[in-house]
């Protein structure tokens, strides 16, 4: 309407007008972009992840390829664009409806189902349970650290239905009626029976505001009613992650002591259990997913095995996710890498781009390093999980070195996302780069399922219990110590340590983290790349190396170790 004024009173249009109409004044833009790294996007999250896909190959997956390639893509397409909008745009809690009923439901943005529609469908939730082959766990771990690229929120209630099929089986007919659900690649959400829906999804509600890890504290209670193991449970739970599930392995008190019980959303007379959300945690990260506090006012429930004996048997649900947390760790640090080294292909500083300059090829190479140890750690550890029970030495060594990897492999990603932010300069430090969004989500999966010192306690646990488990862990190790003087001396100083358990509560983290690199650095020996191999011997076992990344010595061929991560598109 300005406009039309403007020129109707025969006067030339104000400086203000020609810039908002886009007509050029005679001054020179200002705002030509140069020298910005166009997007990683629209590639193969998991062709380009090389140490992945051959580890995968290797561990016993690879008739999986052709899945994870299809995977990939999805991940490094249009999964990227639903993992930002997810996160903008996080959970809201609807208690009540318009009237004023109590419904508890959570309500999410469309990317969350379409992000968590896509895992479900590739049964990144149930493959081990619906193809239960040599190498599904080697697979669905794949799939898990592929997923975790584009957005780690859904790993969450993914990881969490995966790691509950193996408790319900305790109990056939439960089983009977739930797995079929719990194992479907069709996303169904909202609140309705189990025998409605195309699909279900499992979650756990362990710990309370007075005792967290400490589950023994908890001062949740079951009242049994008739027969049949039915009880109802009264009491708040302080984490009960992903609320929006079908159903919940809770633990409650019992006579007999703390119990584990399952607890769907929906009884079976149709109605709305008394699970009640009091309210949604606002999370440093993961905030995508929904996390709560719930309150259960007398909540129908199934026992789990056998009564007292709750944490012996929501244990495994614990070794599932755990697994889980190192998979989403060593997806960041990926994630990292990935993004680090694509930048700096790209950017150009003091003459020269950043990826030519050889303080950043140190640095970068000392990423993608951490990423190669974690990603071959993390696919030994999913072989473990194929082996099952019957391989007595591989359940020995499963038991030993998933808390060892949790401890360490999740500590390493806080370190790992800071430096791969500070590549970017000031790019990183902003939300419009996928960055910050990293660095904020990264100390989760070290907290998650036990923090680092219940991790190491659980160690020293394992070593009191079944003193075996670390001479299997040894011999694991054996074969590239043998091999490498630097990994031979090391592991001998490391066994000395054992020798004296004197103070060993106090030295536990330090031996965790020891046992952590010696495993390491055994299969980067054995199976990883030989530049990598030696960089990570020389720094992290003779102490060569600094306390932050960069620190790799002269001689290191870093610009071999960065293309062999480098996404090449």
């Amino acid at each position: 309407m300005r406009a039309g004024h403007a020129r109707r009173c025969g006067s030339p249009a104000p400086l203000w007008l020609t810039l908002d109409m886009g007509v050029e004044p005679g001054i020179s833009p200002t705002h030509e972009v140069l020298n910005q790294a166009p997007p990683l996007e629209d590639y193969n999250v998991f062709l380009e992840n090389r140490p992945l896909l051959e580890a995968m190959s290797r561990e016993g997956g690879e008739w999986g390829t052709e899945r994870l390639t299809a995977f990939g893509a999805l991940c490094g397409g249009e999964a990227l664009e639903w993992g930002r909008l997810a996160n903008e745009n996080p959970p809201i809690l609807r208690t009540h409806d318009r009237t004023g009923h109590r419904i508890d439901e959570v309500e999410f943005h469309p990317a969350w189902h379409s992000l968590l529609g896509m895992a479900v469908a590739h049964g990144v939730h149930s493959l081990p349970w619906t193809d239960p082959g040599p190498g599904a766990h080697v697979v669905r771990a794949a799939l898990m650290i592929t997923l975790s690229q584009a957005e780690g929120g859904v790993g969450c209630p993914i990881s969490m239905t995966y790691a509950g099929v193996p408790v319900i089986e305790r109990r056939p007919e439960l089983a009977a009626e739930w797995k079929p659900k719990l194992t479907s690649t069709e996303y169904e959400p909202g609140i309705a029976s189990v025998a409605d829906k195309a699909g279900a999804l499992c979650g756990m509600a362990m710990t309370e505001k007075q005792g967290g890890s400490d589950v023994r504290a908890n001062t949740t209670t079951a009242t049994p009613i008739g027969s049949g193991g039915e009880h109802l449970i009264t009491g708040h739970k302080w984490f009960c992650s992903a609320p929006m599930c079908d159903a919940f392995l809770v633990l409650a008190q019992t006579e007999s002591g703390l119990s584990c019980f399952f607890m769907p959303r929906v009884t079976p007379d149709g109605k709305r259990n008394a699970f009640h959300i009091q309210r949604l945690k606002n999370k440093l990260g993961n905030r995508s997913n929904a996390s709560s506090e719930v309150e259960f006012l007398g909540a129908w429930a199934r026992m789990i095995g056998d009564e007292g004996r709750g944490v012996a048997t929501i244990i495994e649900m614990v070794n599932h996710t755990r697994l889980d947390c190192v998979l989403g760790s060593t997806a960041l640090l990926r994630h990292g890498v990935a993004h680090a080294t694509h930048h700096a292909a790209h950017r150009s500083a003091f003459g020269k781009l950043l990826i030519d300059q050889p303080l950043m090829q140190n640095v970068l190479a000392d990423l993608a390093i951490e990423s190669e140890a974690a990603t071959l750690v993390s696919m030994r550890l999913a072989r473990t999980f194929d082996a099952g029970p019957i391989d007595e030495r591989e359940a020995l060594f499963k038991r030993l070195a998933v808390a060892v990897s949790k401890y360490w492999i999740c500590k390493t990603g806080v370190a790992h996302a800071g430096e791969a932010l500070e590549v970017f300069g000031g790019n990183g430090y902003v939300e419009d780069l996928p960055m910050a969004r990293a660095y904020r989500e990264a100390p989760l999966n070290s907290i998650w399922e036990g923090s680092g010192n219940v991790n190491c306690l659980d160690v020293l646990r394992a070593l009191a219990r079944s003193p075996q488990s670390l001479e299997v862990f040894f011999d694991e190790i054996a074969p590239a110590a043998d091999g490498d003087e630097r990994l031979g001396s090391y592991v001998g100083a490391l066994k000395d340590e054992f020798s004296d358990t004197t103070d060993i509560e106090v030295r536990a983290r330090s031996v965790v983290e020891k046992l952590a690199l010696a495993l390491q650095a055994a299969l980067l020996l054995e199976h990883g790349d030989p530049n990598s191999a030696d960089a990570f011997c020389t720094t992290r076992l003779t102490g060569a190396g600094g306390r932050s990344y960069g620190t790799l010595p002269p001689g290191t061929d870093f610009k071999a170790i960065i293309e062999r991560h480098r996404p090449q598109i």
